[in-house]
């Protein structure tokens, strides 16, 4: 079969599973009502996945240019539909459906989509000179919303449902523009990572507990 097929992927695989079905979510599926606040679960799940893939992928000692080349490749494909696609139906689901708000959902996954090529030819051109790990990123990961996206929906109760989708685009546009924006954050270390876990759990109970709260 065409591809690579080893457990260096399997996170990467997981988190795309996981976005697909938060967009079922986000639109309804079979008939069932939207559920944004799982759709919003899901991209969380996402996010944690894509923290620790490339941690995974980097144990196999023995992996070819081939299956490096294919994990990068991958990895940012999908990247594509769980930081760029995803969040824009979840603005969909929350009331972004005027005319008006469409260039904000068009645009989001657009930035989505420049930042990760331009990281893959970058990254591409950094190991041809060093095998030393990436120690910086250039603009706003993709992988923030994961974090960003959570903490905002979490207050759309206390915000209203008119105002909220106001609030929800202009985050997305924010972050779009940061996505493609050259600026530098340093790589955020294992520890560093522990911690976004910690206030992802953090976010989860508080968005459940006002999602459930009337």
């Amino acid at each position: 079969m065409i591809g690579y097929y080893n457990y260096t992927v399997i996170l990467t695989y997981i988190s795309l599973l996981s976005s697909v079905t938060g967009m079922f979510f986000a639109v309804g599926f079979g008939g069932m009502q939207s559920h944004p606040e799982y759709a919003i679960i899901c991209l969380m799940v996402s996010g944690l996945c894509d923290m620790f893939d490339g941690k995974v992928a980097r144990t196999k000692k023995d992996r070819t240019e081939s299956e490096k080349k294919f994990g990068i490749q991958i990895d940012s494909l999908c990247d594509i539909v769980c930081f760029g696609v995803l969040p824009s139906i979840i603005g969909y689901s929350v009331g972004m459906t005027d005319w008006c708000d469409l260039p904000i959902l068009l645009l989001f996954p657009l930035c989505a989509v420049i930042r990760l090529a331009y990281f893959n030819v970058a990254e591409e051109e950094r190991q041809k000179k060093t095998e030393d790990a990436r120690k910086v990123y250039e603009g706003l990961p993709v992988t923030s919303v994961a974090l960003i996206l959570p903490l905002i929906y979490s207050f759309h109760k206390d915000i209203g449902r008119d105002c909220f989708p106001a609030v929800y685009g202009g985050a997305l546009l924010l972050i779009a523009i940061a996505f493609i924006t050259r600026f530098k954050i340093k790589k955020p270390s294992m520890r560093t990572m522990l911690i976004f876990i910690g206030i992802g759990v953090v976010e989860l109970i508080w968005m459940l507990y006002k999602t459930n709260t009337r």
